[in-house]
């Protein structure tokens, strides 16, 4: 099929789209490092804020905390294509995860993370969605009419099969089945990355909220270099890349950093604080003040628990 033909004005059209390009995928191949973002909204604008500061591999929509369309996920989609040196990721709900992988890869979302992975079938279950159904590729991906194929250019051809091959499917470990499983889990063929999640583990063992637990960092450690050592990508969650040396050591070099809502939220507390020394007694807010400072230390050791991070 040729890729370019002429409108009724003479004038070069494109017909039919070449294969999307790929920037996690390709980076992964290469055994670089890699690095992105976490946002709640699907506002494009954000995209493109992320997008002209140059320092991110991809963004990650949490789609398993935030609220979302169908047109929103497209929007979100066309705005990421805006930037060559990035890619984005969705993090699935569990159920229903094949109709939201679809939909998703359909808008123009290339990655996909899957939440609350328990076991090997679940891992399957994953890698399928994100799969084209051919002999070859065994997935759960037909033919679909949307805008990662121009809607009706590349639909059910082989670019579309090889397009969704490149998509990187990650998996979250954080149940304590998924971690007694993990190598089996890891077996799973089409599996790209993992992270494990100290929050979700934690509750699952029966310690909640307590993520330097002894238990907890040794499951972390455990996820981290049964990863390497099977040839999968781990990947770590920070609030911030100055904290990344003790996984640099560990041998990760696969990053998401910050969240929209925490950075915000943040800063928002941190401009309080402020306003509240300066214009405290005039506002009358000597008690404020305090209360405050009270929050503020909480914020603190929180974020030092690591419990603002999810």
């Amino acid at each position: 099929m040729q890729e370019a033909e002429e409108n009724w004005k003479g004038k070069p059209v494109q017909t039919a789209p070449k294969k999307r390009k790929n920037i996690l995928r390709e980076l992964l191949k290469a055994g670089k490092p890699t690095l992105g973002t976490h946002v709640h909204v699907t506002w494009p604008g954000m995209v493109e804020v992320i997008g002209y500061s140059g320092g991110m591999d991809y963004i990650e929509f949490s789609g398993e905390y935030a609220p979302y369309d169908l047109y929103a996920l497209e929007n979100f989609g066309r705005a990421i294509d805006l930037f060559p040196h990035m890619s984005s990721m969705i993090k699935i709900d569990q159920e229903p995860r094949t109709y939201l992988a679809g939909r998703a890869i359909g808008s123009g979302i290339q990655n996909l993370l899957f939440a609350d992975i328990r076991s090997v079938e679940d891992a399957r279950e994953a890698v399928a969605a994100a799969r084209a159904e051919t002999p070859r590729t065994k997935g759960y991906v037909g033919a679909a009419m949307r805008r990662d194929v121009g809607y009706l250019l590349t639909c059910g051809s082989q670019i579309y099969v090889d397009q969704l091959q490149d998509g990187v499917v990650a998996l979250m470990i954080e149940k304590d089945s998924a971690v007694e499983n993990l190598e089996a889990i890891l077996s799973v063929p089409g599996v790209d990355m993992v992270q494990f999640g100290p929050a979700d583990y934690s509750m699952s063992i029966g310690i909640p909220g307590q993520w330097d637990h002894p238990r907890i960092r040794e499951a972390e450690k455990y996820v981290i270099a049964t990863a390497l050592k099977m040839g999968i990508a781990p990947r770590v969650e920070l609030g911030d890349m100055r904290d990344a040396d003790r996984y640099r050591k560990m041998g990760v070099k696969h990053f998401c950093v910050g969240w929209d809502i925490d950075i915000i939220h943040k800063y928002c507390k941190d401009q309080g604080a402020v306003f509240v020394e300066v214009f405290g007694k005039e506002r009358g807010m000597a008690k404020g003040r305090r209360t405050l400072k009270r929050a503020e230390l909480g914020y603190a050791a929180a974020r030092k628990r690591k419990e603002i991070v999810k």
